[in-house]
């Protein structure tokens, strides 16, 4: 029996190995973040293939190691002391678009989760298919921006989305459609033990000139509105109805307020900056500082768009 966390974890090292699945261990997580914050993680795998993808996942139900996901980073804060157990990144095998029905007035196309979001914007207005335009210069990829209905501009990619594939804690793959997804405000609601592998959208036809007008004024609107030369996670709390994050930041007086290399932008006040050397701890302490300042304020408790990982 193993009863220590090393113990499962050469386990589970040795159970990779034998299945000829490549991993890393106490792999730096930083540089897979749009923040470039953050400490290791104990076993890194990056699956090119549902047959590695399936085999990690199994091998660490059975030898009981925790699983973190972890898709472009642009959305996430992971620890100093960064995260224990495996830690899951999907390869190149899972970045695709695949186009069915193409050439009617609707058109289907299957997106792998580690497509970049900037990527299949560009394809569908290419191809003259609306649906996915008021998502031009989101950052990450597909299955991120799936997980948290990512949107702009009054859309959200939930709108366009009739099914997902995920696989399971034990490795097994199934497709979820339309009638069982859950899309809400920034969430689509899903087993916490699910990884998302792949995506299914339907689009429709439409002028490709309209198109591509949309995309750079969607462009423009955010190129004014965020920072740039300081890497970020986007807006870090979610709107909350009928207001809007930042400019209750900025009511309490919050703009430019740094803790270490952490600073609330001077542009938009829901972007927190890495001036170089933050630490999460840093970013951290500045969005309680942030929650407690706009609830003696305003009397709204902002909820993170951003996700925590690791042990704090």
């Amino acid at each position: 029996m193993l009863d220590s966390p090393a113990e499962r974890l050469e386990a589970l090292a040795l159970g990779l190995a034998e299945d000829e699945v490549e991993f890393h261990r106490s792999r730096s997580l930083a540089r897979l973040t749009s923040w470039r914050i953050g400490g290791p993680g104990d076993l890194f795998v990056a699956p090119n293939d549902r047959r590695s993808l399936s085999a990690a996942l199994g091998r660490a139900s059975a030898t009981g190691v925790p699983v973190t996901f972890i898709g472009g980073g642009t959305n996430l804060l992971v620890s100093d002391k960064g995260v224990r157990g495996l830690v899951i990144k999907l390869g190149e095998g899972f970045d695709y678009i695949r186009w069915a029905d193409e050439g009617g007035e609707k058109a289907t196309v299957e997106v792998g989760a580690a497509t970049k979001l900037a990527r299949l914007v560009r394809e569908t207005v290419d191809a003259g298919y609306g649906g996915l335009e008021f998502a031009a210069g989101i950052p990450g990829l597909v299955g991120g921006g799936t997980l948290m209905n990512a949107g702009a501009f009054g859309g959200e990619l939930g709108e366009a989305i009739q099914s997902i594939e995920v696989a399971d804690g034990e490795g097994q793959v199934s497709r979820i459609g339309t009638t069982e997804l859950q899309f809400s405000y920034r969430k689509l609601a899903l087993q916490a033990d699910r990884v998302l592998i792949s995506v299914g959208f339907v689009l429709l036809r439409s002028s490709t000139s309209r198109l591509r007008n949309t995309v750079e004024v969607v462009q423009k609107k955010r190129r004014k509105k965020q920072p740039v030369g300081h890497p970020n996670a986007g807006s870090v709390f979610r709107n909350p109805p009928g207001e809007y994050a930042g400019r209750l930041i900025e009511r309490a007086g919050l703009k430019g307020t740094q803790v270490g290399e952490a600073r609330i932008s001077d542009e938009h006040a829901n972007f927190i900056v890495n001036l170089g050397d933050a630490r999460a701890d840093d970013v951290r302490r500045l969005m309680q500082l942030v929650q407690d300042s706009v609830w003696e304020r305003s009397g709204v408790w902002l909820e993170p768009e951003v996700r925590m990982l690791g042990e704090w």
